[in-house]
């Protein structure tokens, strides 16, 4: 009876919209997701120990390309609040955790976030309470450590606290679909908190997909990287061997993605970048290797994939002796930061690598990026060197440009007339003389 008495309670609340959800972890997935419950009017907390990142959310301002500063002062002064205080989450009646998963040096997982967050949000927590991670993760991370967190406090899972996993799809810079638009895998730990969970996230979503279990949902969205990581990784590998053969990779696939079925086009580049398609496949393989099994396509992939900016430095080294000229002393212009065209996202990027590689090599390295005055500081990173414009004067005093990110705000027209030579990662422009395909 209790069970049911709870569930129905949380239930009547959701529908009501009378629930307080917080989100912590404000960045590129916690961020549009607040904003999605703040629009469907429920109250909401975005939670971050980035304190720079919650001063300027209460200030109005923005800091992700795609979510305007009006949106969020609009939000600010009706149902949104944002702080780094975690006691917020004793008032809180849907948690929902988006914070980073990333690698450690040897591509093992590190759910340091995911574990210093619940240690932050335990003595606050109640009953009748839902739990979401949208974290992307192994198969089992749910059942291994957020179920057991719960059942110290003594909470019955499914009956007066309800558990979930829904694993976020967010894709910045697409401008055809958008959290509201794109479909939602949801789970629970038990019927009755799949049952919550699908209802909470149809008040946001179109559509909702529910699969039986979390392992299920977090195998989902490992698949989906995977899936991108093995094809990015045999377009890449194909990239070298036809550039052996004369021939254009490019053309080759455009030509293949005239065929309507049995055919997706994959594109080859300097490198993976974003926060899922280079870690999250490493995720499974380091799980398959606790059961005793090897993935030997995604470490493939992978081996390739990583090694990308290598070949990128090796075609620059080759353009520049064809011209009788070396990497050290060379002026070089890369045009591009971010990890893919027109969004505001580094994570990642092999642009970075590129270019620590080339200073490395005693190349005076120089950028162009709409989106990124200045290279901000990264775990793995910090060149402090700052955007230049694309002009015919910074481009005829380059030794080198290389197009390692295709924003389409940049002038091609004037980037292939104005430059001496040119390595393209990406594509962008027809082979000549001047241009070689990276």
């Amino acid at each position: 009876m209790a069970n049911h008495k709870n569930i129905s309670h949380l239930k009547r609340k959701i529908l009501d919209k009378d629930i307080t959800v917080s989100v912590i972890g404000l960045g590129y997935v916690g961020l549009p997701l607040l904003m999605r419950f703040c629009e469907e009017g429920f109250k909401s907390i975005g939670l971050d120990i980035d304190k720079s990142k919650t001063d300027q959310l209460n200030k109005g301002k923005s800091y992700i390309k795609g979510i305007s500063d009006n949106k969020i002062l609009d939000q600010i002064n009706n149902k949104l609040q944002v702080s780094n205080n975690y006691n917020n989450i004793k008032k809180t009646d849907v948690i929902i955790i988006c914070v980073p998963t990333p690698l450690s040096n040897h591509n093992e997982p590190d759910l340091s976030f995911i574990k210093s967050t619940l240690s932050s949000i335990k003595p606050y927590l109640k009953k009748n309470q839902m739990i979401i991670l949208e974290s992307t993760t192994y198969p089992g991370t749910t059942d291994e450590e957020i179920t057991p967190f719960i059942q110290e406090k003594k909470f019955k899972i499914g009956t007066d606290y309800f558990i979930g996993y829904s694993p976020e799809r967010e894709d910045p810079g697409n401008k055809k679909y958008s959290t509201k638009t794109i479909p939602k895998v949801v789970s629970g730990v038990t019927t009755k908190c799949l049952e919550l969970v699908k209802l909470l996230y149809d008040q946001i979503v179109d559509k909702t997909v529910p699969v039986s279990s979390v392992k299920t949902a977090e195998m989902t969205k490992i698949l989906e990287n995977i899936h991108r990581a093995v094809n990015i990784g045999l377009v890449n590998e194909l990239k070298m061997v036809a550039d052996k053969m004369g021939i254009d990779i490019y053309e080759v696939i455009n030509a293949a993605a005239t065929k309507p079925f049995g055919f997706s086009a994959y594109y080859p580049g300097p490198g993976l970048g974003g926060h899922c398609i280079p870690i999250d496949p490493f995720y499974l393989t380091w799980k398959a290797k606790e059961i005793g099994m090897n993935t030997h396509f995604i470490e493939l992939a992978g081996e390739i994939n990583s090694k990308m900016p290598e070949y990128v430095i090796q075609k620059i080294s080759f353009a520049l002796n064809q011209q009788g000229m070396s990497i050290n002393n060379s002026n070089i212009f890369i045009l591009g930061l971010a990890y893919k065209k027109n969004v505001d996202d580094l994570r990642e990027s092999p642009s970075l690598e590129i270019i620590d590689m080339l200073i490395n090599l005693g190349a005076n390295v120089d950028y162009s990026d709409p989106y990124f005055d200045k290279i901000p500081a990264t775990r793995k990173y910090n060149h402090k060197l700052f955007s230049k414009s694309i002009n015919k004067k910074n481009l005829n005093s380059s030794t080198l440009v290389v197009i390692a990110t295709d924003h389409d705000q940049f002038d091609y027209e004037l980037i292939e007339r104005e430059s001496n030579l040119i390595v393209d990662t990406r594509g962008r422009l027809n082979k000549s003389k001047k241009v070689i395909k990276a």
